[in-house]
């Protein structure tokens, strides 16, 4: 998949390998420069390369690779630019419980500190297989898991700052999975091997063999690229920010939706409605009954028997609201012109819908779930877009330029006393508060995108509206698509999202 080189470490001609080194690396460490503990270590770690067969058995005790900090061991060599690093995995000691945290990785490092900033595939000994990593020194490490359990072989991939991972199961070129960051590293960083036992008196041992290390080039034509969705559960937690690649594939899906026995996920992909379970799996299409072409707009009432949806129909082909059973069938409309859902109120009496007018504004209107007449809740030249009501009902939030730039406001039910809650230089959109109540997600665009554009460098970021503090969730391409709708678990600890990706043309086997 590269048009530059890739060289395994039993060819004869490896040794000539160079990437930005002055001398060969020695036998005793194959294609490594050096080794070292990272962290405390107490007990010795150790390596031995077999050039008969490529192998590298390593041996290494340490506390984990996460949180601030790592204790593990690291076979390591200097490099620069776009690499790949690829390897089969084993654990050679396949019992006792305590085996299940032990982590093996394909690693990029920026330093050898401790709490150095990093990516990595590892494979843990429960057979777990995730892309973490620490976006700058000093952070927490957050991990996209996959539900792909105990791959044989892996592959962590560099093209510029974007870092991707991919498996192989059965001996099929590894694809990728979804787990896709962007990280940037300052000139030459470390790629390599490492092993942690997640126990720093006992020692696990790990075998990588197969290894290749590949030096890419980015593709030449923009059409060389496909683009990719990933659809993910995140949890919140500041300490605990994992999250499960629930779906991926070459398609573009959008607009999550949790089920209300938080159970399942609903998104929109080529104007249908799919549902996947959280645990992964293959999607199946909603009935929608007559209707077609149904856009990222779309949530369930809240007793999670009836679910609405923006989609054309015969004889109308612009979108306008419909309610279905949360099961699916036929179709009620609701609104009579074009509208886009975006909540239900906690009550389930009433919907609220956005309509575009003249010269690109946008607002905000109401109706009843048996539908009569709308209401018109913001009016203005500008934009207010993607309401969602706050669980008791008090409030609803939304995104507005009103007061310039594109920031977060909420108002009252019958959108009066208007106030802005976001103050800062970026442009907020897509507000969405927690069933408990305590947190509200959103996208946040760098200052120069002036819409809800698609395939764009954002952050998801949470507010609490207790306090006005925010923090960032995790970094990601997307934006429009990414989370339009209400999208938490019912448990509030949970968001889901998608991110998208446009990696080279010739990746195979996507979700598999």
């Amino acid at each position: 998949m590269s048009s530059g080189f890739t060289r395994t470490l039993a060819a004869p001609l490896f040794a000539l390998f160079c990437l930005h080194l002055s001398a060969q690396a020695p036998a005793a460490t194959g294609i490594f420069q050096g080794q070292s503990d990272i962290g405390s270590i107490a007990r010795p770690s150790s390596l031995v390369y077999s050039a008969a067969n490529g192998a590298y058995t390593m041996t290494a005790a340490g506390d984990d690779l996460w949180a601030k900090k790592d204790g593990f061991h690291f076979a390591w060599k200097q490099v620069s630019g776009d690499v790949a690093l690829t390897a089969d995995i084993d654990f050679p000691n396949k019992t006792g419980d305590h085996h299940q945290f032990r982590k093996a990785v394909l690693m990029f490092r920026q330093t050898l500190d401790a709490d150095g900033a990093y990516a990595d595939v590892a494979l843990h000994g429960s057979g777990l297989a995730a892309l973490q990593y620490r976006p700058a020194k000093g952070d927490n490490t957050l991990s996209a898991e996959t539900t792909i359990v105990a791959p044989r072989r892996l592959r962590l991939e560099k093209r510029g700052d974007v870092i991707t991972m991919y498996v192989s199961s059965h001996g099929e070129p590894p694809h990728p999975v979804g787990a896709t960051i962007k990280l940037h590293f300052d000139g030459p960083f470390y790629v390599g091997i490492g092993l942690c036992s997640h126990n720093p008196t006992f020692a696990e041992k790990a075998v990588f063999s197969n290894l290749e290390l590949t030096e890419l080039t980015a593709p030449s034509q923009p059409a060389q690229t496909t683009l990719y969705a990933s659809l993910q559960a995140i949890s919140i937690a500041e300490d605990y920010r994992r999250s499960t690649i629930v779906y991926f594939a070459p398609a573009r899906i959008q607009a999550p939706n949790w089920s209300r026995d938080g159970n399942s996920l609903t998104f929109t992909q080529n104007g249908r409605i799919y549902t996947v379970p959280v645990t992964g799996g293959e999607p199946v299409p909603m009935d929608t009954g007559n209707t077609s072409d149904c856009s990222g707009s779309h949530g369930f009432s809240p007793d999670g028997k009836w679910f609405a949806v923006s989609c054309a129909s015969p004889g109308h082909p612009d979108r306008q609201v419909f309610i279905v059973p949360a099961g699916g069938g036929a179709a009620r409309l609701l609104t009579q012109n074009t509208a886009y859902f975006h909540s239900w109120s906690p009550d389930g009496k009433t919907i609220l819908f956005t309509r575009g007018g003249p010269n690109g504004s946008l607002d905000i209107f109401s109706i009843s779930v048996d539908g009569g007449p709308e209401t018109r809740l913001t009016t203005g030249a500008g934009v207010s877009d993607d309401p969602d009501y706050s669980p008791d009902g008090k409030y609803i939030y939304f995104n507005t330029d009103r007061w310039g730039g594109m920031q977060l406001a909420r108002m009252r039910p019958d959108g009066t006393q208007p106030e802005q809650i976001t103050f800062d230089n970026f442009k907020n959109w897509t507000a969405h508060p927690s069933p408990d109540g305590k947190s509200i997600v959103f996208i946040s665009y760098d200052p120069s995108v002036t819409t809800h554009a698609a395939n764009k460098d954002i952050a998801l970021r949470i507010l609490t509206p207790q306090d006005g503090k925010i923090r960032t969730l995790v970094h990601l391409v997307g934006g429009d698509g990414s989370m339009n709708v209400p999208n938490w678990s019912p448990d509030s600890k949970r968001v889901a999202f998608v991110s998208y990706q446009f990696l080279p043309a010739d990746n195979t086997g996507a979700n598999k």
